[in-house]
């Protein structure tokens, strides 16, 4: 169980490397099904945006601070 666990979290690896934020720290809500990504902290969002595509953008004067995902496990779907 661990080494597919294991497996899972390394296929992240390349695509994380690509984020251009040196820090990011994530947390998901499974009853709601929202996916938290903060790229500072601590942030004080004072503007954001909701996309068509379910994800809310959060920004600290003009910089994207995190992302909000909804409906996060039907990502793939998308």
């Amino acid at each position: 169980m661990a080494a597919v666990e294991m497996k899972n979290i390394l296929t992240l690896v390349p695509e994380l490397l690509k984020v251009p934020y040196s820090r990011i720290w994530t947390s998901y809500d499974k009853e709601a099904d929202v996916l938290y990504i903060n790229f500072k902290k601590p942030s004080h969002a004072d503007d954001s945006e909701l996309t068509d595509d379910d994800l809310i953008i959060r920004y600290e004067k003009g910089e994207i601070v995190g992302v909000t995902i909804l409906n996060a496990s039907r990502i793939g779907e998308r």
